[in-house]
C-alpha cells in the first residue's frame, strides 16, 4: 500500500495534467487535481465530517461502517459458495460422469455479467414465499456474491482431490477401504494445498461479487452504494470519492487475512501450495 502510494505520487508529479495522450486516445489517465487527489489530501478529507450537516460523522468512520456491512454480507456469501463449490467438488470426484456433466457448467457459469445478473436474483427472491421469511436486498447481494465464490473452491478443490499419485489409491484399495474412508484420509488432507489458494480467491470474488451487486441493485448502507453517492460529488469534492474504494481494499485485505489466518491453523498440510 506504501508503494501504491509512492507510485501515486511520482506519477503525479511527471506525468502532464491532461495525461498521456497518443492519437487522439488518452492511454495514461490525467493527473490533474480532480482525476488524480494527492494521497494527503485523501487522509485529510476522511478525517472530516461526510456533510457539512451538524452532526454528520467523520468520512473514515462512515466508510468502515459501510465497509463492515459489506465485509459481513459478503462472508456469508463466500460461506455459501464455499459449500457449494466444496460440495459440487466432491459430486464430481467420486463420480466421473457427474465430472463431465457439470464441470462445462461450472466454467461457464461465470461467463455471465453479474451487473445484469443481480437484478434478476433480487426479483427472483422477492417472489419466493418461505412462509414469514421476507427476502431482503442482502440476501440478493449474498447469492451473487457466493455466486463467486463457489467457482475458484469447485475447480480448486476437484483438483485437491485428484492429487494423490496412484500408488497411494493403490494401498487403500489393498488395504479394502471404501471411498468414503479414503476421501477422509487420503483425498481430503492431500486437497489443503489446493484448497487455500482457492479459498482465498473465492474471498476476493466474494468481496468483488458484494461491490457490484450493492451498486446492481441499489442497496443502501454497504461499500458498493458509498462509492456511487460518493463519486456523484467528485466534481466538486474530489478526495471525497477514494475513501469508500479504500473501504473495499481494505475488505479485500480482511478477506485475504482470514484465510490466510485458515491456512496457518492447517499448515501440518501444506508441503507446497499450489497457485491456480
Amino acid at each position: 500500500m506504501v508503494l501504491l502510494a509512492v507510485l501515486w505520487e511520482a506519477y503525479k508529479a511527471v506525468a502532464p495534467a491532461e495525461g498521456v495522450v497518443i492519437g487522439g486516445l488518452t492511454v495514461l489517465p490525467r493527473t490533474s487535481a480532480l482525476a488524480m487527489p494527492h494521497v494527503w489530501e485523501m487522509v485529510a478529507r476522511s478525517l472530516e465530517p461526510v456533510t457539512r450537516s451538524p452532526g454528520a460523522p467523520p468520512l473514515w468512520l462512515a466508510t468502515v461502517q459501510a465497509a463492515l456491512v459489506t465485509l459481513g454480507i459478503a462472508a456469508v456469501g463466500w460461506t455459501i459458495g464455499v459449500a457449494v463449490g466444496f460440495g459440487i467438488a466432491v459430486l464430481m470426484q467420486r463420480f466421473r460422469t457427474a465430472e463431465s456433466a457439470l464441470l462445462p457448467w461450472v466454467v461457464l457459469s461465470q461467463t455471465v455479467p453479474l451487473i445484469a445478473l443481480a437484478p434478476l436474483v433480487r426479483r427472483w427472491g422477492a417472489q419466493l414465499e418461505l412462509g414469514s421469511l421476507h427476502w431482503e436486498n442482502w440476501m440478493s447481494v449474498a447469492v451473487i456474491a457466493s455466486y463467486l465464490a463457489f467457482f475458484p473452491v469447485s475447480v480448486g478443490a476437484l483438483r485437491g482431490f485428484s492429487s494423490p499419485e496412484r500408488a497411494q489409491l493403490d494401498l487403500m484399495r489393498a488395504y479394502g477401504v471404501g471411498w468414503w474412508r479414503t476421501f477422509a484420509s487420503l483425498r481430503l488432507p492431500a486437497s489443503v494445498p489446493y484448497l487455500i489458494p482457492a479459498l482465498r480467491l473465492g474471498a476476493a470474488g466474494a468481496v468483488v461479487g458484494a461491490v457490484v451487486a450493492e451498486v446492481s441493485i441499489g442497496m443502501r448502507g454497504g461499500i458498493g452504494r458509498a462509492i456511487v453517492e460518493y463519486a456523484a460529488s467528485g466534481s466538486s469534492d474530489p478526495a471525497k470519492q477514494w475513501s469508500p474504494i479504500f473501504g473495499a481494499v481494505l475488505i479485500g485485505l480482511l478477506a485475504a487475512g482470514f484465510v490466510v489466518m485458515l491456512g496457518v491453523g492447517l499448515r501440518r498440510y501444506r508441503r507446497g501450495e499450489v497457485t491456480q
